[in-house]
């Protein structure tokens, strides 16, 4: 046993540098890993094995491709986002589409929207309505009253009116409908006005004060309201 050991401290010795057989170590000769290591001081022998999360070994760091990501004009921020940075974000689930108690104003069959709570109701027969979460205009553009849905457009183009392009002289003059359009899915408009409630490419934006007096929704919830009411339906805003 002693002489085992003596052959071991030796090696190691060698291996720390301790003798000139240092540069006569082979790389892989003792099959890689920590053994490697401790007598060649390389572990880069035919024994090693990728890291398991496939960065390579530690202190080896290797370069992470960020994804780009694309412009998008919500309608509207306050100002454009960020186009050197990628942030996922998610939905609040109080905003989640969910049937509720509702004894509030209205009928069945009409809209009610409250801007404080950022909740879309559609009223249902039985004391009930459809709540949806939504996000509503930013300081200085809230607005009250009522209004009747006058027109329905699936992906919806989106041509800024003037004021808006005063305050954002960085916005396209127009959009073709699609994925990218800050006005999603569907637009339901109201009256005469240029309110619309309609879908958005920033679901993460809903349950905020961010619109320019819009009503958005996410699309799957805006999809789902549009199927649900007809031209003509009652809105009413508090």
């Amino acid at each position: 046993m002693r002489a085992k050991w003596s052959v071991a401290l030796t090696a190691l010795a060698i291996a720390g540098g301790c003798g000139p057989a240092m540069a006569q170590a082979e790389p892989g000769r003792y099959g890689g890993g920590f053994i490697e290591y401790l007598m060649t001081g390389d572990a880069q022998g035919p024994g090693r094995r990728p890291a398991v999360d496939g960065y390579g070994a530690l202190g080896e760091p290797r370069p992470v491709a960020l994804a780009q990501p694309r412009a998008r004009f919500a309608a509207l921020p306050t100002s454009p986002a960020p186009e050197d940075v990628a942030i996922a974000r998610t939905v609040d689930p109080r905003y989640a589409r969910q049937v509720v108690a509702y004894d509030g104003p209205g009928r069945a069959g009409q809209i009610v929207i409250d801007t404080n709570a950022k909740y879309l109701y559609l009223i249902q027969p039985g004391g009930q309505a459809i709540r949806y979460g939504i996000g509503v205009g930013r300081p200085g553009f809230v607005w009250t009253g009522a209004k009747t849905i006058t027109a329905k457009r699936e992906w919806p183009d989106w041509t800024p009116p003037a004021e808006m392009l005063r305050r954002r002289p960085d916005l396209p003059r127009h959009m073709t409908g699609g994925p990218e359009n800050p006005l999603g899915a569907r637009a339901m408009y109201l009256g005469t006005s240029l309110y619309r409630i309609h879908g958005t490419n920033e679901p993460h934006t809903i349950g905020q004060n961010v619109s320019s007096g819009c009503i958005r929704m996410m699309n799957e919830d805006v999809i789902d309201l549009y199927e649900r009411t007809p031209v003509g339906t009652r809105v009413e805003v508090i």
